[in-house]
């Protein structure tokens, strides 16, 4: 299999057979020393002076997947499984198209790597031999089971290709079919058996008792499952773990696309958003080469969220697109972007639309979450306390602190728009003091905004002031221009004046208002035109101070001119 790493081999400088074998030796030197960039050039030059043997080769395809030479690393297993096979060690050579299938395959070349793998379970076959390979060819077909969300049966390959791996004493092929084990448990709803099994590789791969390959495969498995339970605070530390790993070896390019993006979430939450935007941006590049990959749709989708969050809606907005280009859905982001730019109808119908589609555990307490914010802004109070209460169960059901949070902010928010304030104002504390526990300084400071909505509704005012004050300075730390810019214009905004002041007609129609009807809704009831009605609306929001229809209808609630929903 010829490609740029054979091409490379003639522009080497001659070497000396002494130098040659001092090359080589170098390389192999540098190579346990994992200094991967010096242990690629020196193999390199050795191979273009003469051809490596096969354990050489598999060192030089090592080095160049661990430096992302994706091409130099396929044509450097493809030659070490001919080396291998040229001397009668199928086995060995079934190893090496394993690594060459799975990473073609991984790469989108399914049509290649499927081969690849075809041709090494023919070798083992043809041989009838029992050996470790035949756990690593166990790994694809419970890939497949996984993808096909066959949970219990990727769950039986793994534990084979597990058992295959201890009785060899093959410590990588224990490790691969170990977390795939973990992974495979916890999509079965066994939670806790699947996390605990997690956390024992880990402690393997941390302790360098497996090979980098590995190691960097299972450390980006692990985190990526953590993020699928919404345990961040797994997460955050096996990515800080990953990072000194990484750092320890600073040639490694792998690693940096995938893990970047579950690094650029959890940099967010945290509040560290010109780094987050530096690593989704570096995802985006590296799952981009040679061609898109899918996974880029993620890297995009983080870094249009940044945008988002910093009001840089026209850099939000491509990168949304070059999301979907990617196959990854925009939403609930841009749901959220068009609620920010004021366009509440769209934020509203997108909202709805996807709300209906996600069932994906991971997409779900986000799409809720949005879901509420969008459903109050729109003035559906009913459609936001459904989301809530889904929102609830799901955190009652995986019991993450995220999910918890995530509930307790969404059913406070939920709760002052159907006027209950002091109950809003429990469930808003629980979700700040979770919020806070899990340093995530953006959603702590919406929820002190609400916090202060909910002082003002029970006359509090200095309460208001302290959390706008807190709020406030959190946003312009952050750089959360939107947010900012929303705080200063409440803070303007003057005290809401009392019932009283407005007409018969306008305390008619803020009760209509409060139930969730529509403008035309209310100009039929009342016999007038929807223009009146909207006009009567404006008026009631200037005279009370208010924004928003859920706001106007707490304040219908709180002020007795309609009874809350029972």
């Amino acid at each position: 299999m010829a490609g740029p790493a054979a091409a490379s081999r003639h522009r080497f400088v001659t070497l000396t057979p002494a130098t040659t074998a001092e090359a080589r030796d170098r390389g192999r030197e540098l190579f346990g020393l994992r200094s991967w960039g010096d242990a690629y050039a020196a193999l390199s030059a050795a191979d273009a002076a003469a051809p490596l043997d096969g354990e050489d080769l598999e060192r030089l395809a090592t080095a160049a997947h661990l430096l992302g030479r994706d091409a130099e690393r396929a044509d450097a297993w493809a030659r070490a499984y001919h080396a291998f096979l040229s001397r009668g060690d199928a086995p060995r050579a079934a190893r090496c198209a394993y690594w060459l299938g799975i990473g073609l395959i991984f790469q989108g070349d399914l049509a290649q790597g499927g081969g690849w793998l075809a041709r090494a379970r023919r070798l083992l076959d043809d041989g009838q031999h029992d050996c470790p390979e035949r756990g690593y060819l166990l790994l694809p077909a419970a890939l497949e089971r996984v993808g096909a969300r066959d949970f219990a049966a990727a769950h039986e390959y793994f534990d084979q290709a597990a058992t295959i791996g201890e009785r060899f004493g093959d410590a990588d092929l224990v490790m691969l079919a170990r977390q795939g084990q973990g992974r495979s448990l916890i999509q079965l709803g066994r939670t806790a058996e699947g996390v605990a099994l997690l956390d024992e590789v880990m402690v393997a791969a941390t302790s360098d008792e497996v090979s980098p390959v590995v190691v960097g495969i299972v450390y980006c498995s692990v985190i990526d499952a953590c993020q699928d339970i919404y345990d961040l605070r797994r997460a955050h530390e096996w990515t800080t773990a990953l990072d000194r790993w990484c750092a320890a070896q600073p040639d490694l390019v792998p690693y940096r696309g995938h893990c970047l993006v579950n690094r650029a979430e959890i940099l967010r939450l945290h509040g560290a958003w010109p780094d987050a935007l530096d690593e989704a941006r570096r995802a985006g590049e590296r799952l981009s080469q040679p061609h898109a990959q899918r996974a880029a749709g993620a890297a995009f989708y983080q870094q249009a969220e940044l945008h988002r969050l910093r009001g840089e809606f026209a850099g939000a907005e491509a990168a949304y697109r070059r999301a979907s280009e990617c196959g990854r859905t925009p939403e609930p982001g841009l749901a959220l972007l068009r609620l920010a730019q004021g366009k509440v109808a769209a934020a509203e119908a997108a909202i709805r639309r996807v709300a209906g589609e996600a069932h994906d555990r991971r997409d779900r307490a986000r799409v809720l979450a949005a879901c509420v914010e969008v459903m109050l802004a729109a003035g559906d109070v009913a459609s936001a306390r459904a989301a809530a209460d889904e929102l609830a169960r799901m955190a009652a059901d995986l019991d993450a602190p995220f999910l918890h949070a995530l509930s307790a902010h969404s059913s406070g928010a939920v709760l002052a728009a159907e006027g209950d304030a002091r109950a809003a104002l429990g469930a808003l504390r629980q979700a700040w003091s979770l919020w806070h526990e899990l340093e995530a300084p953006y959603e702590a400071a919406r929820v002190r905004v609400l916090v202060a909505t909910a002082c003002r509704q029970l006359g509090d005012d200095e309460g208001w002031e302290m959390e706008m004050d807190a709020a406030r300075q959190a946003f312009a730390q952050l750089g959360a221009a939107p947010d900012l810019a929303r705080v200063e214009r409440l803070a303007r905004r003057p005290r809401p004046r009392r019932a009283a002041e407005l007409t018969a007609r306008e305390a008619e129609v803020l009760a209509l208002v409060a139930t969730g009807r529509t403008n035309r809704a209310i100009a039929e009831g009342l016999r007038i035109s929807e223009k009146t009605v909207a006009r009567h609306v404006s008026n009631i929001f200037t005279k009370l101070g208010l924004s928003t229809r859920a706001a106007a209808a707490s304040y219908a609630y709180r002020h007795g001119l309609v009874q809350p929903p029972t």
